[in-house]
């Protein structure tokens, strides 16, 4: 039996997708259709592959402590994919990749705008061939408008879209000044719209029977993740400042210090601040006319904050989350990444796996937070290594011959 037939039938088993993209965004969506069960083929570049499998260190060590080649960064975003390298800059590696196309459902990329239009593996040339092939493009800035032919990174997308203006401490504070997220979040969320995109996309299909353009940008994405800040500047006329750990919204809902640290407090209605009171001792702040109720709170913050800084500072934090929790206050610690993957919770979740690589042996990598019942998430593919379905995706996809996929390798078009 073999492993994909082991496994219990994935949501999207029926599904073929080929990934020309590289980095994170796209590859984020790619491996979030494979873990739903689709058939995900990874098309790479002989030799070099995707940019981020050099993005290390640290990279992924065989039994014997030597590197393997493959960075943590690229592991993070191409579990669940079989690696095919074709040098489709070459006309016999065009006609390879629109072989593939020709069979699959999907088609992700995230080359500049226009940037396949030579090569013949644009949406116009492939849709012609296979119109029922949903074509996602994911680019910087989208597929019109004045920004349309530049290159955009996740860095330039959270300066530009408004997140780092309202993230980081005010600039009358000590380390003031705008701040970028710890980790590529457009590039992330830009995935996980384009996952949604595509499955909205192939139940269209259903429909119409043709596949369609998705045309996604970082920068759409960013500004539309604005989310509560944009609608307070658009019914406002106010611009949203950096206010460090605190809400624009909603008081106390930020980090406090404690004896041995720092917690947060997280207080999201008039009941939890009543509960808070009480169980610090201090419940005459919930008869307070100036905090009894949230707008109090905010038109008070700063005296309220700092009643709130002089008492959580008595206690650990372990000793404040103990209590409050007892009273339903939602609290909690900060954790660094070592704490997060000690917490009970995390592994009572099983947010960490384990899946066999062919050279380094068993390797951790981070679980799908998708729970599904009847048709759950499944790990058939650890990230491949670099041409490492080559043969067998274009042997059963295509039916080339061994003596065909030499005189390919020979003339460089696969690697």
């Amino acid at each position: 039996m073999s492993e994909r037939a082991a496994m219990p039938p994935g949501a999207l088993q029926h599904v073929k997708v080929l990934d020309l993209s590289r980095v994170l965004a796209g590859p984020w969506a790619g491996q979030t259709l494979g873990d739903l069960g689709a058939e995900v083929i990874k098309v790479e570049r002989p030799g070099t592959g995707d940019d981020t499998r050099a993005w290390g260190p640290p990279y992924v060590t065989d039994p014997q402590g030597e590197s393997t080649g493959e960075s943590a960064y690229y592991m993070c975003a191409n579990r669940n994919k079989q690696s095919v390298t074709v040098d489709f800059t070459r006309p016999e590696g065009q006609q390879i990749v629109r072989q593939l196309a020709a069979q699959c459902d999907v088609l992700i990329e995230n080359f500049k705008t226009g940037g396949l239009v030579q090569y013949g593996l644009d949406y116009a040339s492939l849709s012609a061939l296979n119109p029922r092939l949903v074509y996602c493009s994911v680019t910087g800035f989208g597929q019109d408008g004045p920004y349309a032919h530049r290159a955009g990174y996740d860095f330039l997308i959270q300066g530009m879209g408004g997140l780092m203006s309202i993230t980081g401490r005010s600039d009358g504070e000590p380390g003031g000044g705008p701040m970028k997220v710890g980790v590529a979040l457009t590039d992330i969320l830009t995935g996980l719209y384009a996952s949604t995109a595509i499955l909205a996309a192939l139940q269209a299909r259903e429909h119409t029977g043709r596949g369609q353009h998705i045309d996604l940008a970082l920068l759409d994405v960013g500004v539309a993740c604005l989310a509560n800040q944009g609608m307070n500047f658009l019914y406002g006329d106010k611009v949203p400042q950096r206010m460090g750990n605190a809400h624009p919204n909603t008081v106390p809902y930020q980090d406090f210090p404690t004896a041995d640290g720092h917690m947060i407090l997280a207080i999201g209605n008039d009941g939890q601040f009543a509960r808070f009171g009480h169980a610090i001792g201090a419940p005459e702040w919930a008869a307070d006319a100036r905090f009894v109720r949230n707008d109090g709170r905010l038109a008070h913050r700063t005296e309220l904050v700092e009643r709130i800084r002089a008492v959580t500072m008595t206690r650990s934090t372990r000793d404040w989350i103990a209590l409050l929790e007892q009273h339903a206050v939602p609290c909690g610690p900060i954790n660094t990444v070592r704490d997060v993957f000690e917490d009970p919770q995390v592994k009572a979740r099983g947010l960490q796996i384990a899946m066999q690589h062919p050279q380094a042996g068993e390797v951790p990598l981070v679980a799908s937070p998708i729970r599904l019942s009847d048709t759950p998430v499944t790990y058939r593919h650890t990230p491949p290594q670099l041409g490492q379905h080559t043969d067998e995706v274009l042997t059963r996809h295509l039916g080339l011959t061994a003596e065909a996929l030499q005189t390919y390798r020979d003339n460089g078009v696969l690697g």
